[in-house]
Order: C-alpha cells, then structure tokens, then sequence
C-alpha cells in the first residue's frame, strides 16, 4: 500500500512545480519569516485539490521551524500562547468545513486574493495602534486559524495585531513560532479525525520538506540585517507573482 502511495505521489502531475514553489516559499521565509503560505498555496491550488494542497504544507511547514522550537520556548508567553491556540481551535473547525466543499477553481481564486489582500495590507504598514487584550489576542487567533482551515494563511492577521504589541521583538517571535507549530499539530489532528488524511499528499509534502529546509537556509544564509527593506520588496514581488501567476484567468 506504501509503495502504491509512493508511486502516486511520484507521478503527481506538477510535482516540479511543487518543488520550486516551496523552495521559493523557504526562501522567503528565510530572509523574511513569513510568507511561506502566500507563495506556496496559490501554485499548490493550482496543481492539487484543496485539501490535498493544505496537507502537503502542513507536512513541510512542521518541519521547517523546529530547531527554533526549544529557543521559542524559553523566551515565549505562554498564556499569549494558549489564548491564541485557543482562538485557533474554534476557528479552525470553521475553516476546515470551507475546504472540505469547496471547489477548486474557487479555492485558486480565495488563495490568490487573500494572499494579495495580504500582501497590500503588509505593504501599507497597517497595524492595530490601540491596545492589546485577551479577547483580541484570541480573536486574532481565531482569525488566523479560520484563514489555516481554509488555505494554510495561518500567520498574517496575528503577525499584524502583534506588531502593536509593545513586548520584545524575541517574545513576539517565539509567540508566533509556537502558535503556527501548534496550529499545524491541531489542523492535522482534526483532518485525521475526519477521516481525510491523504497518504499521497502526506508523502508529497514529506518530498518537499528537504527543499524547504534547503531553501530556508539559503534564505538565512543571505541575509543582511542593513538590507532587510530589499529583502522584503522582493519577497512582497514573489509572493505576489505566485498568487497572480496561478488565478484561474490565467489558465
């Protein structure tokens, strides 16, 4: 059964894409930190069903950021962090019951627009100036795990809200990090329960997660703390290429 799996995955038309998709998604995630899902899922909508593509990235993603794991731990808030997974796993479920009957031309329309409705919010420098509570802090999560079940854009609306926060740039860090490790733990926990899990696309994403990891150090690797406006404009002109590039007007 393994090797039937295998051999599917293998054969998946536009796995090249796939591979050059994520390694243009840990690139930028490598020079930038974010924005691994706004340049994968619109080529992965464009190739895969949309569950198919959710779990591809789930795999991949797990993987990507955990040797900062233990780091995120020590300098984290942990009641910031469970507000925010809470938030996540009721607006998870919500997210999921989207995917689960959505069309995939739709799904390619959704992932192409939130990803560009996104961007331009990234670009305008908006962030949320007044005070930050409980309830925002788990609506954010919400919102984020809502935008996870639905196409994997589980970071940009809690990456937003927190840039207002007035905690140390390493605590806001390690918040995130641990919410988006966690949020992937829940997602693919609550498919596995509905009975959806795909071996295929589990095996697809575990193809990608050395090109990922690749590519993040890369990423890394090249950047330059004195260039880090460059380095946004050109992840800001990936990631809108990837979600213009793969709209269903284009083919």
């Amino acid at each position: 059964m393994f090797g039937d799996s295998l051999q599917q995955a293998l054969a998946t038309p536009g796995l090249g894409l796939l591979v050059l998709a994520v390694f243009l998604a840990g690139l930028v995630r490598g020079f930038t930190g974010f924005g691994t899902a706004m340049v994968y899922m619109p080529f992965a909508g464009s190739v895969l069903e949309p569950l198919s593509a959710l779990m591809t990235m789930i795999v991949f993603d797990f993987f990507g950021p955990l040797p900062n794991v233990p780091r995120a731990i020590r300098h984290g808030t942990p009641r910031d962090i469970l507000r925010l997974v809470l938030g996540a796993l009721i607006g998870l479920p919500l997210g999921l019951a989207v995917i689960y009957r959505i069309e995939p031309e739709v799904f390619r329309w959704l992932v192409s627009l939130l990803s560009l409705g996104l961007l331009l919010l990234l670009i305008s420098g908006w962030r949320y100036n007044g005070e930050l509570n409980r309830p925002m802090v788990v609506a954010s999560g919400g919102v984020g795990g809502f935008l996870s079940g639905v196409c994997g854009l589980a970071g940009p609306p809690v990456i937003m809200l927190y840039m207002a926060s007035r905690k140390p740039l390493e605590t806001v860090r390690a918040n995130i990090l641990l919410y988006l490790v966690l949020g992937n733990i829940s997602t693919f926990l609550l498919i596995g329960l509905s009975g959806r899990l795909d071996p295929v696309a589990l095996l697809i994403g575990a193809m990608l997660i050395l090109p990922f990891l690749l590519a993040n150090m890369i990423g890394g690797a090249l950047f330059r703390p004195e260039q880090v406006r460059t380095y946004r404009v050109i992840a800001y002109l990936l990631i809108a290429a990837s979600a213009l590039s793969n709209l269903p007007l284009f083919g």
